[in-house]
């Protein structure tokens, strides 16, 4: 198997990710920031990149909010009852 370098100099811009990619690739920042004894740069680096991904997974997650909405409304205008929260668990 081969290993794939997921430093953020190299990794893909937070916009072209879907949420899966994103909340992966965050997770495993997280995980590199809380486990090892990076220095200051690339520890900063990943911290950018980790609220790069945030800002694209809520964006997304807005945007799928915002398209029930436009769905689950009714032909008079009104949104019709149905539960919306798309927060992960």
């Amino acid at each position: 198997m081969v290993k794939r370098d997921k430093s953020p100099s190299k990794a893909r811009p937070a916009a072209d990710l879907t949420y899966e990619q994103a909340f992966e690739e965050m997770e495993g920042v997280v995980q590199r920031l809380q486990a090892a004894d990076l220095p200051l740069e690339e520890a900063l680096a990943l911290f950018e990149r980790g609220q790069a991904l945030a800002a694209r997974c809520q964006e997304l997650l807005e945007q799928a909010e915002l398209r029930l909405r436009q769905l689950s409304t009714n032909s008079d205008g009104k949104l019709e009852e149905t539960d919306l929260d798309l927060s992960p668990e």
